[in-house]
């Protein structure tokens, strides 16, 4: 039996419920399908640590972090970093700016903004139909699979909001990709973004500071530098600096299968001013404790030099100076997507119309991870998916007009956060 919907949001993400926001609001029914038990779970987790929701620096560098270039100009533009924040404070959590320019909610959780934000649907009459899988598109329909078997739904407009495939537990497999594929729409391969690289390290290094952050550090790759923090893994390198340069890294790896990262261990010293600390070192100490007192580096950052160098340390003051300057570490693969912040890769953008709308599918929008953009973290990525789905929201409802479909009185609220919403904490 085919089931009759006025707009079906599938996908119950950031971009998902912030379209679904919109359309609600325009006084449209809309039914949100979301293929795990409860919604946002991706959402949850990029708050387990701090919710960072978006970045306070001025809007035109803001832009300048996604890529391509001006790929998202226009639905941030629309909803900026300020409405944002005006929005959370409408679901009474007050955002404060951190030291670092990123935004957070009060509560640095963002499960109580989850909630205020789903009891808001609720009282718009959103429809929340948690445990459907988008299966296939067949013309007009959408089917599902559901706990009561299949479900065939015939929207008057779509706007599908399936995310990427980083974290797939949490809901955001890539499966709609061979059922896009089979509609004509081009896509460009899903590939990890934000994510750590593999390093060959060796097994003494690897067992002594597996787990262990490089504090205070700055690398460079292809002309960019980065200052911040990176943490040495089991099997290579990840963390924010290595996240911040993750699109020019993964794209040298996937060209040559190697990319040569180079890293400063003491970014606020000059080779002479450190070269000069190398040289007045107490007679008798070792090359690991002139490393240790003069240059003030921590033991990882000792071992990550001799990773570096591949042999014995150079013992002249200077030679080592510029070494610990600029550290070669050769990169030879990228982290998993199952590890992956975030995702590159998705339906291209030219296969859109200024509305969010697939030129080759009528009625059908895509918003939010699903599409071919990437930022950096930092709060980039949540203001580009909130935003991205307003926009895809308001031009759906350009795009059907006051006469088309049907509206409906709100239902009684049936957004909630489910007992098996993972915790955040």
């Amino acid at each position: 039996m085919v089931q009759g919907v006025d707009i079906a949001v599938v996908g119950g993400g950031p971009s998902g419920l912030a379209a679904a926001e919109v359309l609600a609001a325009s006084g449209r029914a809309v039914t949100v399908y979301e293929r795990m038990p409860s919604l946002g779970r991706k959402f949850l987790m990029a708050g387990r640590g701090g919710l960072n929701l978006t970045h306070s620096e001025p809007l035109p560098a803001f832009l300048g972090r996604y890529h391509p270039a001006g790929s998202l100009d226009g639905p941030i533009t629309a909803f900026p970093p300020a409405s944002l924040r005006e929005w959370c404070d409408g679901l009474g959590q007050t955002t404060f700016v951190g030291s670092s320019g990123r935004v957070f909610p009060e509560s640095f959780k963002a499960s109580p903004l989850l909630r205020g934000w789903l009891a808001r649907l609720g009282e718009r009459g959103v429809v929340i139909r948690p445990r459907h899988r988008l299966t296939e598109i067949a013309g007009e329909d959408l089917i599902f699979e559901t706990p009561d078997g299949p479900k065939t739904v015939r929207p008057a407009a779509t706007l599908l909001a399936l995310g990427g495939a980083s974290w797939p537990r949490l809901g955001s497999d890539g499966a709609w990709v061979p059922f896009l594929e089979a509609l004509g729409v081009p896509v460009s391969p899903l590939r990890p973004a934000n994510a750590g690289f593999a390093c060959s390290w060796s097994a003494p290094f690897r067992e002594r500071h597996a787990g262990t952050p490089l504090k205070r550090v700055a690398l460079a790759f292809a002309g960019r530098t980065v200052r911040g923090e990176a943490i040495v893994t089991q099997a290579g390198l990840e963390g924010g600096a290595v996240y911040a340069l993750s699109r020019e890294l993964r794209e040298a790896v996937l060209a040559k299968g190697e990319a040569q990262l180079v890293i400063d261990l003491r970014p606020d010293l000059d080779v002479e001013a450190l070269a000069n600390r190398l040289s007045g070192g107490r007679k008798g100490d070792s090359l690991s404790a002139r490393l240790r007192k003069a240059a003030g580096l921590p033991p990882v950052a000792i071992g990550l030099l001799r990773e570096a160098a591949g042999a014995a340390l150079p013992t002249d003051p200077t030679a080592l100076a510029r070494l610990i300057k600029a550290a070669p570490l050769t990169l030879t693969g990228t982290m998993g997507l199952d590890r992956a912040i975030s995702t590159a890769g998705g339906v291209v953008l030219d296969a859109l119309d200024g509305n969010a709308m697939l030129k080759a599918r009528p009625g059908l929008f895509l918003a939010g991870e699903m599409l071919d953009w990437e930022a950096p973290t930092g709060g980039y990525l949540l203001q580009g998916a909130i935003s991205g789905g307003r926009a895809a929201a308001e031009g759906l409802l350009r795009w059907l007009g006051p006469d088309q479909g049907f509206k409906q009185k709100p239902t009684m609220p049936t957004a909630s956060v489910g007992q098996d919403t993972p915790s955040p904490s």
